[in-house]
């Protein structure tokens, strides 16, 4: 132990020595940004429940579009592109109008957006009666259909 402090405070010095050397005094330098592209992380989720603060989430995924598409989504090039064509507007994604005949049962499903988008703080959500009216809403859409 003494031995690893020993080279540990050497190496120090030395360090400490050369930028004394080099520039006279030491400066911090600022933090570069590490991508040239807005965040974009989110994290969807359905869940049985009236709402998104009561929901028993059932499923969850992550989706990353900048700078490439990546997560857990099972289609997340798909995804991506959908969100950029919808300019992030969730409420896009859900259909009113469809040709899907569902009963009238009430077994709520809550579906969740959390996150970044292009750089902007996402919290939405949007609750359907039952699995068939979500999945008629939702129709073919990848991004919430997971």
């Amino acid at each position: 132990m003494r031995r690893t402090l020993r080279t540990i405070g050497a190496t120090a010095a030395a360090a400490t020595c050369v930028l004394a050397a080099t520039s006279g005094t030491a400066q911090a330098e600022a933090p570069k940004p590490t991508s040239l592209y807005a965040p974009s992380a989110l994290v969807l989720t359905v869940g049985q429940g009236e709402d998104a603060g009561s929901a028993a989430v059932e499923r969850a995924v992550t989706l990353t579009c900048a700078p490439r598409p990546a997560g857990s989504h099972p289609a997340p090039e798909a995804a991506c592109a959908e969100l950029t064509e919808v300019g992030g507007q969730f409420t896009r994604l859900v259909s009113n109008t469809s040709d899907v005949i569902c009963t009238r049962e009430w077994q709520p499903v809550t579906v969740t957006v959390t996150g970044v988008w292009n750089g902007k703080h996402v919290d939405w959500s949007t609750t359907f009666a039952n699995r068939c009216t979500m999945k008629a809403g939702l129709g073919e859409g990848a991004v919430l259909t997971f």
